[in-house]
């Protein structure tokens, strides 16, 4: 085990740490070195805690020997848990714009903000459908089909018809 001093503001999450030269748990996230299955070489997964899957998986260094990985060290801990925090992140906004739509149609009423929010549930998934004036406040909402395609002809159409259920 390797004794490194991790950063003041880490101090307190040093209960359940562990820094090995293949496995580092600490700060929420663990990082342990495997065997690359693709060649010869050697990969570092990172593994946020409470999740089943890595977060993050890549090449990782060969040792002076040239057969064993280079040990983990807090250089590179910290560095691998930005790198997996960014993609933990990216995922979430491509989540995001995946279940939430918006666009802006004019009535004669003035501009009319239109929103598409679908809401995955595994029994029972659906989209709610919502108006909102220029000052933010809601004007309608209907519930529609989870795959409801959200354009600008179909929410001028859906504003234009009195906010009847489209479809």
């Amino acid at each position: 085990m390797t004794d490194t001093l991790l950063p003041e503001s880490d101090a307190g999450n040093t209960s359940d740490a562990v820094h090995e030269d293949r496995l580092w748990c600490d700060n929420g996230w663990t990082a342990r070195v495997i065997k690359n299955e693709d060649d010869d070489g050697w990969a570092v997964e990172m593994i946020k805690d409470g999740e089943a899957e890595p977060a993050l998986v890549g090449p990782w260094t060969m040792g002076r020997d040239k057969k064993n990985p280079k040990p983990l060290d807090i250089g590179a801990f910290n560095t691998l848990v930005k790198t997996a925090s960014e993609v933990l992140r990216r995922h979430e906004q491509q989540l995001h714009a995946q279940l939430h739509k918006r666009l802006t149609v004019e009535s004669g009423d003035g501009s009319v903000e239109v929103t598409l929010d679908i809401v995955p549930d595994e029994d029972d998934p659906y989209a709610l459908l919502t108006a909102f004036d220029a000052l933010g406040e809601q004007l309608a909402q209907v519930k529609v089909a989870p795959n409801f395609k959200l354009s600008r002809a179909g929410a001028a159409s859906w504003v234009e018809n009195g906010f009847r259920r489209p479809g």
